[in-house]
């Protein structure tokens, strides 16, 4: 979703499992919450389980945020879990295994694709608790092979190949949803359409009261698929000002809309923000994956969602700004969205 390389980081920063056994607090950096943050419970997510089978079924719920956990959705569980458990045992190698995919080109500039923590713009940043391994998967020719961990290699372009036919089968539906021609997405998506990824890391923290394992934000994608730990929560998304606690199931697929659905739906469907927080005893993993439009394709509101009754609530962007866009305001604990509102 990103370009090649980066300014340089203001100074360079050690995985976060480096620093997880290191002590009863954390660096200030990380520091992102009031002590009284932690007061507030979130409560039990409104997450319902679809199944993909019966997704036909489904009627548009108007103006909310949109994540849903999908059963039946085609993937093998024994592929699900390969996934996982090649995924863990990346982050549990030596740091000196794991930097050989570094997202530090030469050391010293920052790249989008590899191993390391997310980019780093200033020295005022408040950072996450959180390693990830960020690949670009789709095309297929632009893949950077060379990134990517032998272990996982071979179950990423599995898994990769089967959250696609997924997504394909989803995008129409969506559209009805819409009640917008069947094909609109698919074509909107075009042949260079952008898919990534991100491997998220989250060691056990000793001060879940005042860091987050990755702060509030929605997906710049058009639509992202999660799969998250089996055993351990940590996944909250936000409704009417209320943090909510996304339940764990094995084996489910948690299907995020982004940025880019809610601007082409002139926000019927909504981007959640979500957020992560972190577990002072158990490390936990997520592996998903961003569907994005064609970086170099404009996106605008569908036309026959807009009338004398239904005014274009979003302008037309181009993609590839807009993701850039998304990493500037990320870093800031900002939302990109709002710079395409009317």
């Amino acid at each position: 979703m990103g370009r090649a390389v980066e300014e340089p980081r203001p100074m360079p920063l050690l995985p976060v499992q480096e620093l997880a056994g290191a002590g009863d607090d954390v660096p200030a950096r990380y520091v992102a919450r009031a002590t009284n943050d932690a007061e507030a419970v979130a409560a039990a997510a409104p997450v319902p389980v679809i199944d993909v089978g019966l997704l036909c079924q489904l009627q548009p719920r108007g103006e909310s945020a949109t994540a849903e956990a999908v059963a039946n959705h085609g993937i093998e569980a024994p592929l699900m879990d390969a996934v996982m458990e090649a995924s863990r045992g990346f982050f549990r190698q030596p740091l000196e295994e794991k930097q050989r995919y570094t997202n530090m080109a030469d050391g010293e500039h920052f790249q989008l694709e590899g191993y390391g923590n997310d980019r780093v713009a200033s020295e005022g940043q408040v950072l996450d608790w959180c390693d990830r391994l960020y690949l670009k998967v789709e095309p297929q020719d632009e893949r950077n092979l060379p990134l990517w961990p032998t272990r996982l290699r071979g179950v990423l372009q599995e898994f990769t190949a089967e959250c696609t036919k997924l997504k394909d089968r989803l995008l129409p539906e969506m559209a009805k949803l819409l009640e917008l021609d069947d094909d609109y997405f698919g074509d909107q998506f075009g042949d260079k359409a952008d898919t990534h990824a991100r491997f998220s890391y989250y060691p056990p923290c000793p001060r879940p009261d005042l860091v987050f394992g990755l702060k509030p934000h929605s997906d710049g994608s058009f639509v992202t698929l999660l799969m998250v730990d089996s055993s351990v929560g940590g996944l909250q998304v936000l409704r009417d000002g209320v943090w909510y606690d996304v339940p764990t199931r094995p084996r489910t697929l948690l299907i995020n809309l982004g940025d880019q659905m809610e601007i082409m739906s002139n926000g019927i469907f909504r981007s959640p923000v979500h957020r992560v927080v972190t577990n002072a005893e158990k490390e936990r993993l997520s592996v998903a994956l961003f569907y994005s439009v064609d970086p170099e394709r404009e996106i605008q509101p569908a036309g026959k969602l807009v009338d004398e009754n239904h005014q274009a609530l979003y302008k037309k962007v181009k993609i590839k700004e807009y993701v850039a866009g998304l990493f500037e305001h990320f870093s800031q604990g900002k939302m990109v969205i709002d710079t395409a509102r009317i």
